[in-house]
């Protein structure tokens, strides 16, 4: 827990300024593919993965651990090759883990997020889930296990598993020749992300393009077919909490709707969208079916809120940092409380950003918490004990920002007065 967020005090910046680079050099080169509120809406998400995997807020049924100390035939020393077969063996998990993820309606959930976003960018790749709270997959590993892989092989090539699949989410690389044959690419990636019918659940690979080819689910990008982002039921929000749990929440309802218990049943194992046919009938849902002409989410706004979004967006991302250097300092239950403020953070941020008049509830809330805390504690989870100042900052800023997110919704309900009068 704390190991990770001291890599995180690291990685987070440099992610983020590997984001704010592609906005200039799209800008430079004119073929800008960030917007704005899709790249806060993208960085958001990160924030929440992040946390949830700090605090570790997940389950693991089966634990690696475990399997080495019951299967493994040998025991091998952690050389440099030990850590190469580390890393194809996490990469196969990583495909089938993928590919079961597009499949099944109920794995579906968990990787939602990753490809709510209507453009495909490097902030993109910070959408992550924190719906799976369960972790079914670690039996993949059972052949590391055998040959005795130590476990702490597989603490160190994880995370760099998972950050080596940052860079090749952008439009601004062409294909890379050679390489096309073995690594997933920029262009195998657009083709996976792509919602057009010969792209669909295509390229599931994550480092080595091979399982793909092996596998039969590789498709090369085609000059005349541009690849068209998101997903084909549109998540019409920029908020990641409620993106996180969409899929899951629309099955359940279905489940309850049908009057098939057979249907009840099955469709949590069924292919990735399927309805039963009653509920298909009587409770549509908006999909996309003309992937080359539809509208993307891109609520109105005050012209003034992309400010005011960022500004919010480093405060958080202040918050975290600190959190992340402080977690061993801080303690529990404490971490939880902080992560909880975390959370509710981006959940008034972005409902701010879909334009919910309600967002300064939601900002109320937070803000009055951080008040009370700030008084009844006398701190800030250690904060103020090493900068008095840290106090008298924070109370400013929860006052002035009820203060300015009441206005922008005062703004949101005089706007929708006006044009229900004018309409």
């Amino acid at each position: 827990m704390e190991t990770y967020g001291k890599i995180l005090l690291i990685a987070m910046p440099a992610f983020l300024l590997l984001v704010l680079f592609e906005k200039w050099y799209g800008w430079r080169k004119g073929f800008d593919t960030v917007r704005t509120m899709d790249m806060l809406s993208s960085l958001s998400s990160g924030v929440t993965n992040v946390v949830k995997d700090v605090l570790g807020l997940s389950i693991g049924l089966l634990s690696y651990g475990w399997l080495l100390e019951h299967l493994a035939i040998t025991e091998i020393k952690a050389t440099w090759l030990v850590y190469l077969v580390a890393f194809i063996v996490l990469d196969f998990q990583g495909y089938w883990v993928h590919r079961w993820s597009h499949h099944i309606n109920i794995f579906w959930n968990r990787h939602i997020i990753h490809h709510s976003s209507e453009e495909f960018n490097l902030a993109c790749a910070l959408r992550q889930s924190i719906s799976s709270v369960l972790q079914l997959f670690t039996f993949l590993l059972i052949p590391a296990a055998i040959l005795g892989v130590p476990e702490k092989v597989i603490a160190v090539i994880a995370p760099l598993h998972l950050f080596a699949q940052f860079w090749y989410h952008t439009r601004h690389i062409g294909k890379m020749g050679i390489l096309e044959k073995i690594i997933v690419t920029p262009s195998h990636h657009r083709v996976h992300h792509a919602i057009n019918p010969e792209y669909l659940d295509k390229n599931l690979s994550q480092i080595f393009i091979w399982w793909d080819k092996w596998f039969g689910t590789f498709q090369e990008e085609l000059d005349d077919v541009p690849c068209v982002y998101g997903i084909t039921r549109p998540a019409a929000t920029w908020n990641p909490v409620k993106i996180n749990f969409q899929h899951v929440w629309l099955l359940m309802k279905d489940a309850w709707r049908t009057s098939s218990w057979w249907d009840k049943l099955r469709i949590w194992f069924m292919p990735t969208g399927w309805r039963p046919a009653d509920v298909e009938a009587n409770f549509p849902v908006p999909k996309i079916d003309d992937v080359y002409h539809f509208e993307k989410y891109n609520p109105a706004h005050h012209r003034l809120l992309p400010a005011w979004s960022w500004f919010q967006m480093l405060v958080i991302l202040a918050f975290i940092s600190y959190f992340f250097a402080s977690i061993a300092a801080i303690g529990s239950p404490q971490i939880f409380i902080y992560g909880a403020f975390v959370f509710a953070s981006i959940y008034a941020l972005t409902e701010l950003m879909d334009g919910n008049p309600y967002a300064i509830l939601f900002e109320s809330i937070k803000n009055i918490f951080g008040i009370v805390w700030l008084l009844q504690t006398n701190d800030w989870f250690g904060a103020v004990g090493a900068f008095p100042v840290v106090r008298w900052i924070l109370i400013i800023y929860f006052i002035g920002a009820t203060l300015i997110v009441g206005w922008f919704c005062r703004e949101l309900i005089t706007t929708d007065a006006t044009v229900s009068v004018a309409t």
